[in-house]
């Protein structure tokens, strides 16, 4: 996010330049998508964006087991950002999920 608000957009982190896309993930895939690809870190974020702003660069392609992710092919614009929220990890190792309601 320090990216994304000082320059106003961001590329991508390293293994997204490595795809050549911004790795997305839908509401419903957001928790397993953190299980596997960040259990190890803290200070996770998430972030919610307004995907209808992103036209044809942002484009649904098979991925994990034939299931459907976002994949942004281009910089995301802080424009296009509704909210951004802590990421809890209980002691367990669990994610804690931030609400998705935009008002809280």
């Amino acid at each position: 996010m320090t990216q994304l608000k000082e320059s106003g957009h961001f590329l991508g982190s390293a293994v997204d330049l490595r795809d050549g896309y911004i790795h997305f993930s839908t509401r419903d895939q957001v928790e397993e998508t953190a299980r596997r690809h960040f259990s190890s870190q803290s200070g996770l974020r998430l972030v919610a964006v307004k995907t209808k702003h992103l036209g044809p660069f942002l484009r649904y392609e098979a991925s994990r087991d034939g299931a459907l992710f976002p994949h942004l092919y281009g910089p995301l614009s802080f424009a296009d950002v509704v909210w951004d929220r802590p990421i809890a990890i209980e002691v367990t190792g669990k994610f804690i999920l931030p609400s998705f309601d935009p008002d809280q």
